[in-house]
């Protein structure tokens, strides 16, 4: 969640001095907002994802992490950002995000099944923002919603790269065999 708000800050500090600075404000307030609203459920889901999770290869484990972050920021800027406008326009996102939580914490699916709801979600979330983008633009607002993806992003990356190196040998993948370490030289 800090890289989210620093990715988001970064993103939107140039926007700073365009204008009278109103691109910045509106959209370094509203992701702060989403980010603060996100941090303490974020930091609750993560410990219990954390707790039960299997490595992974780094590439998968950051690949995967954009991927949601990138999801799960376009859908909660969505949702933060309709509820008050457009109320039914936010229901896509809360199905968004439970789809998000449910391919994170299913024990019982494999990974191709995982990316399916990965992909049903984000394909929620791009309709829903494009259905309110298209009753009320607000380049503002098309804005935050870029740089909350991208933030998003750089914060699962970030994430991704923890998740593939979270547990220890309890939490190898059932079926997996660990290579057993080569004899290490001491330094001369």
């Amino acid at each position: 969640m800090l890289v989210f708000l620093l990715a988001a800050f970064l993103l939107s500090l140039p926007f700073r001095y365009v204008g009278e600075g109103e691109a910045y404000s509106a959209t370094l307030l509203g992701l702060a907002f989403v980010g603060i609203a996100l941090i303490l459920p974020g930091m609750v889901f993560g410990a219990v994802l954390g707790a039960r999770t299997y490595r992974v290869e780094n590439a998968l484990g950051a690949r995967a992490g954009a991927g949601v972050g990138a999801a799960a920021g376009l859908a909660g800027y969505l949702f933060f950002s309709l509820i008050g406008d457009l109320p039914l326009m936010a229901v896509p996102p809360v199905v968004s995000l439970g789809l998000l939580l449910y391919a994170l914490f299913a024990r019982g699916q494999d990974l191709r099944r995982r990316r399916q709801m990965i992909l049903l979600a984000s394909a929620l979330s791009v309709l829903s923002g494009v259905a309110a983008f298209l009753l009320d633009f607000d380049p503002i607002a098309l804005l935050g919603a870029l740089i909350s993806v991208a933030s998003g992003a750089a914060g699962g990356y970030v994430g991704g790269v923890g998740y593939a190196r979270a547990g220890g040998d309890a939490m190898i993948p059932p079926g997996s065999t660990i290579r057993p370490r080569g004899t290490r030289q001491k330094p001369r």
